[in-house]
C-alpha cells in the first residue's frame, strides 16, 4: 500500500482502516442483538443508565464542558501541572518542525508502551514526588525516560528517540527505567522490549517514512503526514491508515492475510462472508490511541486535523469494562468472567468489537444529556470526558483492585 493512498491495494489493506473497525463492530453488534452471538448478549435498555453515569462524570470533571481530545498527552498532566508543557517551555528546538518531531518521538514511544501495567506496579517520580500507576504511571515513566536522553543517539540533542537506541533496549533496560522489580512488578517487560526492538527495525527499513529530514526516528513520521496535508488539513482517518502501514511489521504473532500483517485484527467465528477479509474483526486499539495522540502536535505545528469522528472508540478494558459493569454487555456464561482468556479468543474479540459499536450508540445519548452537538463534542471528547473515566470508576466500585472485569493474558502490546 502506498502511504496515504486509499486502502484498496489488497484484500488485507481493506482491514487496515478505521472504517473496517466500525464495520466489523457493527456486524458483530447486529449478530448479538439477534441473540446469535455465542459468548455475549447485549441489553440496549441499559444504555440510558450508562449515558446518565458518563454525563455525570463529564460534568464533574469538566464543569464547563471544555473537554480535550482523548490522547496520551492527558496522562502527562498531574494535579493540573502539564509536565510535557513544562519540558517544552525549556526546549531550544530550532523550528516548529523540530518540535513536532520531538513530540512525535515521545508520544509514539509512550503509546507503544501503554499496555496494561498490572495492578501491582507504580512509578515514583523523584523530581515531583508523584506516585502513579497504570496508564498514568506508564506515561510518567516514559516521559522521564525520554527526558533523560537515554533514547537519543545525539548527546547534543537529548530529547529525541533514535532507531539505534531503540534497538538496544532489553527487559533489563525497561526494568530500570520503569522501576520494576519483584516487589513492584511491571507486566510484559520482555514483550515491551521486543516491541521497541521491532520498532527500531521498522524505522531503519523505511527511510521514506522515518528519515526524510533526519536519521531514522519515530518523529520522522511527522514529515510524512505534513506532506499528506492538503491546504493545511489532514483527515484523522488518514493518520491511522499511515500508522497501520508504517508500524504493521512491529506486531509479532498477529494474524496475516495474503502476507500482510494485520496488527490488532482477529478472526471471529461469527463473522462470515464471501470475501477473505469478512471473517476478521478489526480493532487497532493502540494504533487509534496513537492517531488521537498525534492530533495535538500536528495542530501545534499548524496542520488542522479534520473529521476526528472518522476514528472509532477504543476497544480496551476501561470502555469495555464500563459496558459489562453497567449491564449493557453480558456474558452468556458468567463463569467465563472468572477465568483468563487470550487476546485472540473469540470471547475477547467479541467483547472488544461490541465495545466499539456501543460507544457509537452511547455518544449521542451523552451529548443529548449535556446539551451539546457532535461538531463541538466529537467521540474523542466523549472518550476523554468520559467513558474511560466512568469505566475506571465502575471498576473501582465493583472490584477491589480496580482491574478489568475479567483476566486477559497479554504480552504487553494490546491492552
Amino acid at each position: 500500500m502506498t502511504t496515504g493512498s486509499p486502502a484498496a491495494g489488497s484484500v488485507a489493506d481493506r482491514l487496515l482502516t478505521a472504517a473496517a473497525v466500525r464495520d466489523s463492530a457493527e456486524r458483530l453488534l447486529a449478530i448479538a442483538l439477534a441473540d446469535d452471538l455465542e459468548d455475549w448478549t447485549v441489553d440496549l435498555t441499559r444504555l440510558e443508565a450508562t449515558a446518565d453515569l458518563v454525563a455525570e462524570v463529564i460534568r464533574q470533571r469538566y464543569p464547563r464542558l471544555d473537554v480535550p481530545v482523548h490522547s496520551r498527552w492527558r496522562h502527562f498532566v498531574f494535579n493540573g501541572h502539564d509536565l510535557w508543557a513544562n519540558m517544552a517551555a525549556r526546549a531550544a528546538w530550532r523550528t516548529p518542525e523540530a518540535a513536532a518531531r520531538a513530540a512525535f518521538d515521545l508520544v509514539i514511544t509512550s503509546v507503544l508502551l501503554d499496555a496494561g501495567a498490572g495492578v501491582g506496579w507504580r512509578f515514583e517520580d523523584q523530581a515531583t514526588g508523584l506516585s502513579a500507576a497504570r496508564s498514568e504511571g506508564l506515561a510518567l515513566a516514559s516521559l522521564r525516560w525520554f527526558e533523560s536522553g537515554a533514547l537519543s543517539a545525539d548527546s547534543a540533542e537529548p530529547w529525541r528517540v533514535d532507531a539505534a537506541m531503540l534497538g538496544r533496549v532489553d527487559a533489563v533496560t525497561l526494568q530500570r527505567a520503569f522501576q520494576s522489580d519483584a516487589e513492584n512488578p511491571l507486566l510484559g517487560l520482555d514483550g515491551r522490549a521486543a516491541l521497541l526492538n521491532r520498532l527500531s527495525a521498522a524505522l531503519e527499513a523505511r527511510p521514506e517514512l522515518f528519515a526524510r529530514d533526519d536519521s531514522p526516528r519515530p518523529g520522522g513520521l511527522y514529515d510524512v503526514l505534513r506532506a499528506q496535508a492538503v491546504a493545511g488539513e489532514l483527515p484523522a482517518a488518514q493518520i491511522l491508515q499511515t500508522l497501520l502501514d508504517a508500524f504493521g511489521p512491529i506486531w509479532e504473532g498477529r494474524p496475516q492475510l495474503q502476507g500482510v500483517a494485520l496488527g490488532d485484527c482477529w478472526p471471529h467465528p461469527a463473522l462470515t462472508g464471501n470475501r477473505p477479509e469478512d471473517g476478521y474483526a478489526a480493532l487497532h486499539k493502540l494504533s487509534q490511541w496513537l492517531a488521537y495522540s498525534l492530533i495535538e502536535p500536528l495542530e501545534t505545528a499548524g496542520i488542522r486535523v479534520r473529521d476526528v469522528d472518522g476514528l472509532t472508540g477504543l476497544a480496551e478494558y476501561r470502555n469495555g469494562g464500563l459496558f459489562i459493569d453497567m449491564g449493557v454487555i453480558n456474558a452468556r456464561e458468567p463463569a467465563k468472567l472468572t477465568t483468563t482468556h487470550r487476546v485472540a479468543d473469540a470471547f475477547v474479540v467479541g467483547w472488544r468489537s461490541l465495545t466499539v459499536a456501543l460507544l457509537d450508540r452511547l455518544a449521542p445519548l451523552i451529548r443529548s444529556r449535556l446539551g451539546i452537538d457532535a461538531a463541538r463534542f466529537p467521540l474523542a471528547r466523549v472518550l476523554e470526558g468520559g467513558t474511560w473515566a466512568a469505566g475506571r470508576r465502575t471498576a473501582r466500585e465493583m472490584r477491589a483492585d480496580g482491574g478489568p472485569p475479567f483476566h486477559i493474558s497479554s504480552d504487553g502490546t494490546v491492552f
